[in-house]
Formats: structure tokens, sequence, C-alpha cells
């Protein structure tokens, strides 16, 4: 016997409550784009399609694919590995190919990229940034259109995939993603290792390698901290990556000394010099301490007729005038003071009409300070770029070990030091919440501005490289091989830099230390050098085999 209660029935003195349905919905919001390519129109129809999803009869007309025991054939039951394939990508047999269900593009790292032997001029410019692959977003090298051959024989199908080339340490060679495994109509069972989908002569079947996943897995474990073995700070705009994890680093004690006319004028020696150098020293630093700007209004600047920036832009490519974004108040009152601070230098003007116009953008950097950046990205992309060769890293290395002192040096305010060509100043117009300025100096964002910077290196220093000194775009270090030359190396390279109009950080130079780390290797007064002064020992001599 049974009786009816409200909130349930009665069924052998126990109440039972109907199936709840509850009222809470909780939704995801990415804001950063995952489909429909990366050009306007694509993305208009992406999400135009979007809103369509549920309306009429659409569903697709897909043969039946079932999985049997005989997939799972020499699989060890009751795993949880990934599904790990091997594709044939730009005539290569790729193996490690690893089947992300999960992920919204197709990703090919550069490891792989360079041994496929493909060039990356053929890569093409990939505005969007990744996250997924570590803690911080990832910045593309660039996309490029492949055929890729899944399955074998006859019973095989070739796509053109757009691969996403990432500087990711990984130990896979490629992610196929949810993209193009739809394209492919292909229906993936984990359990089974097995993957299939429709072929004109049949349902074609790719089995994954389960001691090649285990393997990889194992391997993925080794990839400790940031994946990209980089500073997790390293931001691309413009094609320009901040190199800030490429700064010089220095070994042993360093004391600060005060070389202008008022305190807090100061820059940096070598704590281990013997005292009457160290006076000596100081004593050379105080006399050329006009040399050294402690503000942007210190700096004469590059003289245009040695050097200035010119842009190549490609013949009819159509202005772009990106729309205003809007910027939190702290960052706003950031940007301002910036301004001013760039107007204050000469290094900015006002501009009414300009064709091109940009973003500003604020990037943290690592001392918890805002940079102020300008996104050009869609500029740089009309111009052409300068294939002008910087100098070779291994080479540098190689000729600054064995020295008894170096000295680093650092320009005040680097790029900011050349003009930019009058006729190309409102090139790189950007916009403000209460004008529109252009750059009078080359800015850091813009295509080839480092290229530019070289440029200007090798023609100042044409007489010391190689000789007292070595430069790599912004880094410069003059060698001094014995205590006698302690004074007389960095003299010459002063009377070139007054000479040509140049000036000096303080606060990043500095001088007669015995070791010091230089475009990520360790150099000392021996004859060898240290990778990350903590992996790798590698004899010069062994390099010069």
């Amino acid at each position: 016997m049974s009786q009816k209660r409200e909130g349930g029935i009665k069924k052998g003195g126990r109440a039972e409550r109907p199936p709840h349905t509850p009222e809470r919905h909780v939704h995801m919001i990415d804001r950063r784009f995952a489909g429909g390519k990366i050009s306007k129109s694509s993305r208009k129809r992406h999400f135009k399609e979007v809103y369509h999803v549920g309306e009429g009869d659409r569903s697709p007309d897909l043969p039946t694919i079932a999985f049997t025991k005989e997939d799972a054939a020499s699989i060890i039951p009751g795993h949880d590995d990934p599904m790990v394939v091997t594709i044939i990508l730009a005539n290569a047999n790729l193996h490690r190919t690893l089947v992300d269900q999960g992920s919204s593009t197709d990703i090919l790292f550069k490891s792989t990229f360079k041994k496929l032997g493909l060039q990356e001029k053929e890569l093409r410019a990939y505005p969007n940034s990744l996250f997924g692959l570590g803690d911080a977003l990832i910045q593309p090298l660039g996309y490029i259109p492949l055929r890729t051959t899944f399955g074998k024989g006859t019973r095989s199908r070739t796509l053109s995939i757009d691969y996403t080339v990432v500087d990711v340490n990984s130990a896979y060679n490629a992610f196929i993603g949810r993209t193009t495994l739809n394209q492919l109509a292909a229906v993936v069972s984990t359990p089974h290792l097995c993957m299939k989908f429709p072929t004109p002569e049949g349902i074609a079947t790719i089995k994954g390698d389960q001691k090649l996943t285990r393997r990889c897995y194992n391997e993925s474990l080794n990839f400790k901290g940031d994946p990209r073995g980089k500073e997790a700070n390293t931001i691309e705009l413009g094609g320009t990556r901040a190199r800030e994890e490429f700064r010089p680093q220095l070994e042993g004690e360093t004391e600060e000394v005060q070389i202008g006319d008022s305190r807090g004028k100061t820059t940096n020696v070598g704590a281990n010099l013997r005292e009457y150098l160290k006076e000596l020293l100081i004593k050379f630093l105080r006399k050329n301490s006009d040399l050294f700007a402690w503000k942007a209004a210190d700096m004469p600047g590059i003289n245009p007729g040695l050097m200035c920036h010119k842009l190549a832009v490609y013949p009819g490519s159509r202005s772009v005038q990106q729309k205003r974004r809007k910027l939190v108040r702290e960052r706003s009152q950031v940007m301002e003071e910036q301004i001013q601070a760039l107007l204050e230098a000469g290094f900015i003007r006002e501009v009414k009409y300009p064709l091109w116009l940009a973003n500003v953008v604020l990037v943290k950097k690592p001392d918890g300070k805002w940079r102020m950046c300008v996104d050009y990205t869609d500029f740089n992309k009309a111009c052409l770029k300068y294939p002008y060769p910087l100098p070779n890293i291994d080479t540098l290395v190689d000729v600054l070990s064995g020295y008894k002192y170096l000295s680093f040096m650092d320009d005040y305010s680097r790029y900011n030091q050349i003009p930019m060509h009058q006729p190309d100043q409102e090139k790189t117009s950007f916009l403000t919440p209460k004008a529109n300025y252009c750059y009078v100096v080359m800015p850091f964002e813009l295509k080839n501005a480092g290229t530019t910077y070289q440029r200007l290196m090798n023609k100042v220093f044409a007489d010391h490289i190689g000789k007292l000194m070595e430069v790599y775009v912004d880094d410069m270090l003059v060698k001094t091989q014995s205590e006698e030359m302690l004074l007389p190396n960095p003299a010459e390279v002063f009377s070139t830099i007054r000479k040509h109009g140049m000036r000096l950080n303080p606060t990043k130079c500095t001088f007669a230390v015995e070791a010091g780390k230089f475009l990520g290797f360790m150099l000392t007064d021996k004859r060898e050098f240290v990778v990350d002064s903590e992996f790798l020992k590698v004899r010069i001599s062994s390099l010069q085999v």
C-alpha cells in the first residue's frame, strides 16, 4: 500500500524525491578567437554560423564507424595514454604527432619545422596569441599551409592544413586539432588507441603506437617550468620581441660609484679590481660623464645624415586605422604620464590627419613597471622586410672568451636615438584619448628597427668591432686583455661615441668585470664558455675543429 505525500511518494516507510532540476547555469566565455581562421571575413562567417546551430535539419551524412576488439589488439588494457600517430607531411613520415581533440588549432613546433627543411620566409603572419601550452600566452612565429596525408595506400586522405608554428619545447613533433579531425570526419577512440575516418574506398584506420606514446609522455615530464625555456614576460608586438631574457647578466660583485655632479648619477664597476685601477677607472668615467644620459633630454640624437629609419610599404597596401581600445584607469594614467615624457623629450609630435593609426599597448616589465608599446601589427604586415644579416652569436662568443676584463655598455633609450625619416613619421601614428601622435624617432615595435640599429652600430664602430669590442644590436661589450689596456680601450670607444652623438645608460653599464653572461653564454677569462652556466660546458677549441 502506498500513500501520496507532498514532495515525494512514500515507499516502504521512506520518501523518494523526484529528480531535481538545478536552476543555476555556468557558462565559460573565451574572448580569444578559436575558429574561423584569421581573416576578418572568415571570422564573421564563423560567428554567424554559431547563432544558427540547431536550426533546421543540418545533420551531416556520415557513415557508421564502429570499433571492435581487433582494433585494440596489442594494446595494454586499462591505460590512459594519449593518441600519437604517424602522418605524411612535407614528403616525410612525421612520427610523434599528437591527436589533440581539445586543441582549436594545428600546431607545428619550430624544431620540427627546421627538420622538415622549411624556410622561415615561407611563414605567413599570424596575429593572434595561443594559450594552453604553458602558463603564459604564446606568440606564434606564423602559420604555413602544408599538404598532409592521413592513412596509407588507397584508404588515405590528403588535406591542406594551416599549421601554426610555435617556438616551444615539446616531446611531440606536431599537434592535430579538432578542426582537422572535423574536416576528416574522424572518430577517435582512446581506449582502442585508434582513429577511423571515411574515404572513397571505405573506412581508413590509423592505430596509435602505445610504446612511443608512453615514451613521449615521459619526455614531456622532463620539460620543467616554462615550456618555452624563456621568461614568461617575453612578448612580441609588431614583429619585435622584447629581449629581456637575453640582457647581459654579470657574475661576481659590482660596486656602484658616483660619476655625476649630483647624487644619484652613478654607474657600476667591478668590485674585484685593484684599488689603484679602480681609482683610475672612476676618474676616467667622471671625466667622460657627459657621455651618459640620465634623462631623454640629455640625448643629442644621431645625425640623420648618418642614419635614419626609412619605411618601405608594399605598393597598393591599404592603410589601417585601428579602433580605439579601452584602458582601465590605472593604465590610462600610466599612458598619459609616458606620453607627456615623450613629448618633453621631443620623441613624438601631434598629428591630425594620419592614414595609419595604431593602438597603445601597456606591457608589464620584470621590475613591475609598465612599458608603453604601440601595436604596429597591421602596419608591419604591409612593410617589406630588410634582410640585413645579424652577427653570428657562436662567433661572438668564440672571440669574446679568454679576456681578463669585460665592460658591458648599453645605449640610453637605444632605438630612440635614431631619427625617423621625415616623410615616414606620420606612418607611425598612434591614438590616445586626448590626441593622435606620431614618432619623430624610431620606436621599438616597428619592422626592421633592429636591423636599422645593427646597421648603425656597424657603421659607427667599424674601426673597433673585432678589435676592441663586439656588438650585437644594442648589446656592446668592450674586451680588455691586460691591466695596461683597461683604460685605453674604453677611451677609444668613448671617443667614437662622443663623435657620433650617442649616449650611454649608466644604470645598465658595468665596467671591468671578470665574467658575465652575454647572449645566453657565460664569458670568463678562461678559454671556455658555459651555456646557461648549469647544463653544458664546451671548450672553444672543440668548436674550432
